[in-house]
């Protein structure tokens, strides 16, 4: 499918209901609500992961002490408070959140960090440690856009298994294990922002987040739909439908159908006056301060 082909989806305004890119299917969130929560308080839009390591342990191979120091100066320690679940920012400025979650791909991976360094756009990453091997060698370009405040890292769990299912003591170990690898290799704290995989996530699983310092429950309310292997034209409208003011939206490094748009969604973006911004800009936080 060519340019011309493409914009001509955009211009049909509304995108059509993505099938299976969800927990049974559902519908995307409406961009006003967050998304719609099943019975057990569930985003049903909440996105399947790849195959999880085939224990629900945390890996043992230990990691490098992170550097009391990082790149913004000494990493300060967690900052325990009230949990907030976020879906969505401000619709009153023309501010977007890029949320980039996961990584398993090679070829994505690499995508999105050329697409940051070329373009300039704020992107938040939330990438799981287990799949380092992918991330680590990203790190020095990685190290000086977080730097100048165009790249933000948010935690995502180490091993992308859910923080519901398993029990306080391991979800522990797998937070920390990730801002552990995060702060080694990108020089930075992951608090307070943490997206529990799947979007799963309960009282119990967002005090316990917050204990540790994860006071930003973070969720969304427009996605690329790009959880499982979608077709390009169902990305666009998808972004079509959900690229605007206060939109923090969703998408993985996973699936390459998405590499080829990122020019498309960065036109997209410029047509419509829309600034992506981080979380800390977004929500007045700060890498300082943890």
């Amino acid at each position: 499918m060519d340019r011309r082909e493409f914009i001509g989806l955009l211009a049909l305004g509304t995108a059509a209901t993505l099938a299976g890119c969800g927990e049974g299917g559902a519908s995307q969130p409406s961009l006003t609500g967050g998304p719609a929560l099943s019975p057990s308080g569930v985003p049903t839009s909440a996105h399947p992961a790849p195959s999880p390591p085939s224990t629900a342990a945390v890996p043992t191979t230990p990691l490098p002490t992170p550097t009391a120091t990082g790149i913004l100066g000494p990493i300060p320690a967690p900052n325990p408070g009230t949990p907030q679940v976020l879906f969505g920012g401000p619709t009153t400025a023309n501010q977007i959140a890029l949320t980039i979650d996961d990584g398993y791909s090679f070829e994505v991976v690499a995508a999105y960090v050329e697409f940051a360094q070329r373009s300039g756009i704020s992107i938040t990453f939330s990438p799981n440690g287990t799949y380092h091997y992918l991330w680590d060698q990203h790190a020095p370009v990685l190290r000086p856009l977080i730097a100048n405040g165009q790249v933000q890292i948010g935690n995502h769990t180490y091993t992308h298994l859910s923080v519901v299912k398993r029990s306080a003591g391991v979800v522990t170990a797998d937070i920390e294990k990730n801002d552990d690898w995060i702060q080694q290799t990108f020089g930075i704290t992951s608090r307070p922002y943490f997206r529990p995989p799947y979007g799963s996530h309960n009282k119990q699983s967002d005090e316990l987040a917050a204990s540790l310092g994860y006071t930003s429950i973070l969720m969304w309310n427009g996605s690329f739909g790009d959880s499982t292997v979608q077709r390009p034209e169902t990305i666009m409208n998808l972004a079509n439908k959900f690229l605007y003011p206060g939109v923090v939206m969703l998408g993985h490094a996973n699936h390459p159908a998405i590499v080829p748009l990122l020019p498309m969604i960065e036109d997209l973006i410029k047509s419509r006056g829309l600034k992506p911004v981080t979380l800390d800009q977004m929500f007045g936080t700060s890498r300082n301060r943890g």
